[in-house]
C-alpha cells in the first residue's frame, strides 16, 4: 500500500493545486469590455473598474484581452470594433484582431506558469501582465508604447494596429508554409518590438518574450497602465 501511495502522491498533489486569481483592471480613460477564455467569458469595465476571475490549475491556451468600441443588447449580443469574439459579451472563442493579448499556460513543466504579452494579433490597448509573487519577473511583461499613433498606414484600422500576418497573410510574416522554420524579424515586427520590447512581435519571438512564475501565482492584467 505504501508503494502505491508513493506513486499516487504526485498526482494527488497536482490535482489539489489551487486556481490562480486573475485581477483585470481597466485604467484606460474609456470603457472596455474585458474578455477571458477559457475561464471568465467577458465583462464591461468602466474606467477604474476591476474584475477578478478564478482560472483552474493546469489551464493552457488562456487569453485575456480588452475589447473596444462595443455595443451589446440586453441578451449580450452585439459587436466590438476591436477584439470581438463572435458578437457576444461572454466570450467562448478567441478575439478578432487587432487585440493586445495576455497569454498563459499554468502549472506546466516543473510546475511553472508560462505567460506573455503578444502582439501577433496586433494591438488595441497598452497592457501590463504581472505575476504577483516571489520568483516572478518584477513588473514584466508590459507593453506601454503608443503603437496606434505610430502604426504604419497599411496596418492601421479603426481602434487598433494590425500585425503584418493579419493584413498580408504572407508566410514570411506568419511563420507558416515555406517560412515555418526559417522566418525572422521583419520591418513590421521590429516596429512592434521597438515600442514594446517585452512583447511577442512575431511567432518565433520566444527568446525575449516568454516569462515564468511558480505555479500557484496570482496575476494582474492592467489595461492602459
Amino acid at each position: 500500500m505504501a508503494s502505491i501511495l508513493h506513486l499516487l502522491l504526485p498526482l494527488l498533489l497536482a490535482g489539489a493545486a489551487n486556481a490562480a486569481i486573475f485581477t483585470i483592471t481597466n485604467k484606460c480613460p474609456f470603457t472596455v469590455w474585458a474578455a477571458a477564455v477559457p475561464s471568465g467569458g467577458g465583462k464591461q469595465l468602466a474606467s477604474g473598474e476591476t474584475w477578478s476571475i478564478d482560472v483552474p490549475a493546469g489551464t493552457t491556451g488562456g487569453r485575456v484581452w480588452a475589447r473596444t468600441g462595443c455595443s451589446f443588447d440586453g441578451n449580450g449580443n452585439g459587436r466590438c470594433e476591436t477584439g470581438d469574439c463572435g458578437g457576444v459579451l461572454q466570450c467562448s472563442q478567441y478575439g478578432q484582431p487587432p487585440n493586445t493579448l495576455a497569454e498563459f499556460a499554468l502549472n506546466q513543466f516543473m510546475n511553472l506558469d508560462f505567460f506573455d504579452i503578444s502582439l501577433i494579433d496586433g494591438f488595441n490597448v497598452p497592457m501590463d501582465f504581472v505575476g504577483d509573487g516571489a520568483g516572478c519577473p518584477k513588473g514584466r511583461p508590459r507593453c506601454r508604447g503608443d503603437i496606434i499613433a505610430q502604426c504604419p498606414a497599411e496596418l492601421k484600422v479603426p481602434g487598433g494596429c494590425n500585425n503584418a500576418c493579419t493584413v498580408f497573410k504572407d508566410d514570411r510574416y506568419c511563420c507558416t508554409g515555406s517560412a515555418a522554420n526559417t522566418c525572422g524579424p521583419t520591418t513590421y515586427s521590429r516596429f512592434f518590438k521597438m515600442l514594446c520590447p517585452d512583447a511577442y512581435s512575431y511567432p518565433k519571438d520566444d527568446a525575449t518574450s516568454t516569462y515564468t512564475c511558480p505555479g500557484g501565482t496570482n496575476y494582474n492584467v492592467i489595461f492602459c497602465p
